[in-house]
């Protein structure tokens, strides 16, 4: 863990927050899960009062008094809401002090009584198959549009796809593995004819080694989500679509694309690595299928009266 991660924080507290560190490892958490989860509990201690205050007794505002420790965080959680974070990132955080408490402090965490906020069934956001066509048009660099295709084609997830190494590519399968995606699992997509194209040509002119994408000049290290996401929004902006387009849409794209034409729910959710199928369901309420053939009465009652 960086150092500059841990200013502000008293030396105790800095010692357990590489404690929780070293807990999640043992466990097997991701790096992503790691990184989010430390961050969470460091905002927690930076943003209390009672910053100094000893560890056990921190949650419990310097009281001891497991109500008081249960207030603290009831409170901490309303601030996270006033301040407009998602119900997501509010449960994220309250997952975070859990762990924090259980196996670091050795004790319950202070979250009796507490609700966890309940999650907005949003709906995926897609591009249209026009839209795609497009933004993929608008991509300046060999790098950039592979990594687009890739995204698009196989519906990875952005860290899956800065993360994928050149013998990822099973050309002769037509496969792609994805290493330890999600909940920590390898699975394989299709590797299109079309992309195995791109792939190549990206292959030409760039020569990757090891990381298939890696970050600039530095082959040892792979692209970072972030430099994607602002490749992506930028590609967006110049093909002149008005929605915020993010890695993630075209992951949502793929999925909706594949459920217009046919492809069984199951088969996509093994290729997008959901583990539960009702998560892949939520597709089908964005792709266009008979709803989409129904005629509305208003529609009726006016080529009626014409």
């Amino acid at each position: 863990m960086k150092k500059k991660t841990l200013a502000g924080l008293s030396r105790e507290i800095q010692k357990l927050l590489i404690r929780m560190d070293e807990e999640m490892v043992l466990r097997g958490f991701t790096r992503d899960t790691r990184r989010v989860y430390l961050a969470h509990v460091r905002r927690f201690y930076r943003g209390r009062r009672w910053r100094t205050a000893s560890p056990t007794n921190v949650v419990a505002a310097g009281a001891g008094s497991a109500q008081a420790g249960s207030e603290e965080v009831r409170q901490w959680l309303l601030n996270l809401m006033r301040t407009g974070r998602s119900h997501s990132y509010a449960n994220q955080a309250l997952s975070a002090l859990r762990f924090f408490h259980k196996a670091v402090l050795k004790e319950p965490a202070p979250v009796a009584g507490i609700p966890r906020p309940k999650r907005k069934k949003i709906l995926p956001k897609v591009l249209s198959k026009e839209e795609v066509r497009r933004f993929l048009g608008h991509l300046k660099t060999p790098k950039h549009r592979a990594i687009a295709f890739v995204l698009y084609s196989g519906g990875l997830r952005v860290s899956e796809a800065a993360r994928l190494k050149v013998t990822d590519i099973d050309s002769d399968r037509g496969q792609i593995l994805v290493r330890q995606g999600k909940g920590r699992k390898d699975r394989y997509v299709m590797l299109s004819p079309v992309l195995l194209d791109v792939l190549r040509e990206y292959a030409r002119t760039e020569r990757p080694s090891s990381w298939l994408f890696p970050a600039g000049h530095r082959k040892d290290r792979h692209i970072t989500p972030r430099a994607i996401q602002l490749e992506v929004s930028r590609a967006a902006q110049r093909a002149g679509i008005r929605k915020r387009v993010t890695p993630h849409m075209l992951r949502h794209s793929f999925a909706t694309h594949l459920l217009e034409s046919g492809t069984d729910l199951r088969l996509i959710q093994e290729l997008l690595g959901h583990a539960k199928i009702t998560t892949t369901v939520a597709y089908t309420h964005v792709a266009k299928g008979d709803a989409q053939k129904i005629q509305s009465p208003i529609d009726r009652l006016f080529e009626e009266e014409g």
